[in-house]
């Protein structure tokens, strides 16, 4: 349905005239005529008479009338999501599960009156590309793996600090643990077939595997988080890293371990990235609220990536 002729046959049912309609819709009455006739053909009815007083529906104008309005709010609505400078404040968080998620859930529930669109992009050069051209105006990522910089115009400021806990199966040497050291997990199989070639996360594990020793075994395929804990937890040998922060249910039988891992603790740094001259004002709002509520680490040493803890200082 030609949501021009919609549009001319609502005005037309609002002003009683289709001469009125045209001046409405800054058309010609001919050309307003035109788009009716094509839409009575297209519908195989008759949608208005003409009258000594202008025009009237008829039984399927009046029964097609609040369709026809439905069709033109949707249209605004679709318009509205995508068009900039009106459209909702998009934020990619990489992951629903993943801790950023969780973070502006946080600020949906400080700041409900900002409409809010939530997607998920895969990896930091799709999400700054994404964030440079204007189609989010924020990602969440750990910036910058190594080799690479963020480009001209891109602002980053660090959000938080996320600590990794170590999960295990009930048979696993370290199920009774209070807690491991990085140093005691060299050697150890941490099994994590999310860590795609390329990723920042993987440039992440890699340096911890170098720094550390635990051997990070990336074979596949990767099923998802759920074959992934069944894995775990029939496992005596393998582990791997999740977070208190990750909002995960599993079976109770599984009776998973998630060992928190110190001196130091090895933390995923995520920094939010804007584009430096964005204007929406959800912006500013979701930055403010981020850095106010920013979990602070106050206990023992922590550990991250040497490029991630210099753009760290240098975001600040």
């Amino acid at each position: 349905m030609d949501l021009k002729a919609v549009r001319a046959f609502v005005a037309i049912a609002d002003a009683g005239q289709f001469q009125k309609a045209a001046a409405d819709l800054s058309l010609t009455q001919q050309a307003v005529s035109k788009r009716i006739a094509a839409l009575e053909k297209d519908l195989g009815v008759r949608l208005l008479v003409r009258t000594p007083r202008g025009a009237e529906l008829t039984i399927d104008g009046q029964v097609l009338l609040p369709h026809a309005r439905a069709l033109l709010q949707a249209e605004e609505r679709a318009v509205a999501a995508v068009r900039p400078g009106e459209r909702a404040l998009r934020v990619d968080v990489l992951g629903r599960r993943a801790a950023t998620a969780g973070l502006v859930r946080d600020f949906h529930r400080a700041h409900p009156e900002i409409p809010l669109d939530v997607v998920t992009l895969f990896d930091a050069d799709t999400a700054v590309a994404a964030v440079r051209d204007g189609a989010v105006d924020a990602t969440f990522r750990a910036v910058t793996m190594p080799g690479r910089r963020l480009p001209d115009g891109i602002e980053a400021v660090p959000v938080l600090d996320e600590p990794l806990r170590l999960c295990v199966g009930p048979d696993h040497e370290f199920a009774r643990a209070d807690s491991v050291t990085p140093a005691q997990l060299s050697g150890q199989r941490i099994w994590m077939p999310g860590n795609a070639p390329g990723t920042e996360w993987a440039a992440y594990y890699d340096e911890l595997a170098e720094t550390f020793g635990p051997s990070i075994d990336t074979i596949g395929p990767n099923f998802g988080i759920e074959a992934l804990l069944d894995t775990i937890a029939g496992s005596p040998t393998l582990a791997t890293f999740l977070s208190e922060r990750t909002p995960l249910v599993w079976p109770a039988d599984h009776d998973l371990r998630l060992v928190p891992v110190c001196d130091p603790t090895p933390v995923y740094p995520h920094s939010l990235l804007w584009r430096r001259d964005n204007p929406h004002p959800g912006l500013a709002a979701l930055r403010e609220h981020l850095l106010a509520t920013r979990p602070r680490l106050t206990e023992g040493e922590v550990w991250k990536p040497a490029w991630a803890s210099v753009e760290a200082e240098h975001a600040r």
